[in-house]
């Protein structure tokens, strides 16, 4: 890690985080887990143990040590959000895996404010090439790291363990906590929910996603939304970038819909909803329980779209290659020193980006 790393985690130490509050949380899987309390409640206690079976985890903190920025009290909380493409199991009907491993197809950091009634999003672009920490590959070796790496080949080499390293190095921010959902997860949360409705404006025909709506109102089923979230070529620039805007569009239509549904009315549905929720995560060992996640989960119910702002990580193309992208090194410290702060993201961090500047965040309403 960095000098400059530390030294911003270190100044930022007096005024990050006071003693948590009980009530956390903004991703959907994390959130439908909090319907196991009223589970209980009606006489089915038997679920919790069925679900808290589905849970993976992974102990990030065991695994990085202290070799990590400072744990700063101010009542705020960052999450990595990763979306797994591993073509294992059923996923393998996304293609085939270059290379037995999986990566890190979608990457979000989210941060929450004080109280938790706000959030920035700031999301990665998969194709950033930066510098990549050394990261133990689970197989007792280490690997060196590199001065220019793929983002997401540090999931690749290293797990979670090294993608939130890797993050933590590039913000100077340490994760509270870290939450995976694979693609075949994500196609069975959205079965359960019942689809997600939203208005595309414009066609969108993506032969790489296999997608194919017409302009209008669409009630997409778990194949279709996943579809839409990778859609890439037929949208904005054709690259990473406007898929990443698209990804943002979504994810606002299908919080607006979580909370106007009304799931914990139905037992069925809300078990339905939960067990495809566990069994899609990947969380940290803090959250490796059904209690532990249902309790983080429960601040979701305060965040609505309106409240989120989303944004992709400053990047400019990458001199030494078009189809990648790099970090703008003035423009990311703004975002981190404004997260570091708990601070709102001022403005002038983006105006220089490639990133937010495609029409494909404008297709989804």
């Amino acid at each position: 890690m960095s000098e400059e790393s530390r030294g911003r985690g270190r100044r930022a130490a007096t005024r990050r985080r006071r003693k948590p509050p009980r009530r956390r949380g903004l991703t959907l899987a994390a959130w439908i887990a909090a319907g196991v309390v009223l589970l209980g409640g009606l006489g089915l206690g038997w679920v919790y143990f069925k679900l808290n079976g589905n849970l993976k985890s992974v102990d990030i903190d065991g695994a990085l040590g202290k070799d990590r920025p400072a744990n700063i009290d101010n009542g705020s909380m960052d999450i990595l959000v990763l979306g797994s493409d591993s073509r294992d199991g059923a996923n393998r009907a996304y293609g085939a895996d270059d290379g037995g491993s999986a990566r890190s197809d979608t990457a979000m950091i989210i941060h929450l404010y004080e109280g938790h009634k706000q959030a920035s999003v700031v999301s990665i672009p998969r194709d950033t090439m930066l510098p990549r920490p050394a990261c133990d590959t689970g197989k007792g070796k280490t690997n060196p790291g590199s001065r220019r790496a793929q983002f997401n080949e540090a999931f690749t080499i290293g797990g979670a363990a090294c993608a939130v390293k890797t993050v933590e190095t590039m913000s100077g921010i340490r994760m509270d906590h870290y939450i995976e959902v694979d693609f075949t997860g994500f196609k069975k949360i959205i079965d359960n929910l019942g689809g997600v409705q939203l208005t595309t404006t414009k066609p969108i025909k993506d032969d790489g996603s296999h997608l194919d709506l017409p302009a209008g109102s669409h009630k997409l089923n778990g194949e279709q939304s996943l579809g839409l979230v990778r859609t890439r070529k037929s949208v904005g620039d054709g690259g990473d970038l406007g898929r990443i805007q698209l990804q943002q569009a979504f994810i606002k239509a299908l919080i607006k819909q979580v909370k106007g549904i009304g799931v914990f009315e139905s037992p069925k549905k809300l078990y339905g909803l939960a067990d495809s929720a566990t069994s899609a995560i990947t969380t940290d060992k803090a959250l490796g329980g059904v209690k532990s996640l249902a309790g983080f989960a429960q601040g979701l119910q305060g965040i609505s779209a309106e409240n989120m702002h989303m944004i992709t990580l400053p990047v400019g193309r990458d001199p030494l290659d078009k189809d990648r992208v790099v970090p703008l090194a003035k423009d990311s410290k703004l975002v981190w020193d404004a997260l570091l702060a708990d601070r709102p993201i001022p403005a002038e961090a983006t105006q220089h980006s490639s990133g937010d500047k495609s029409t494909a965040g404008s297709i989804v309403q």
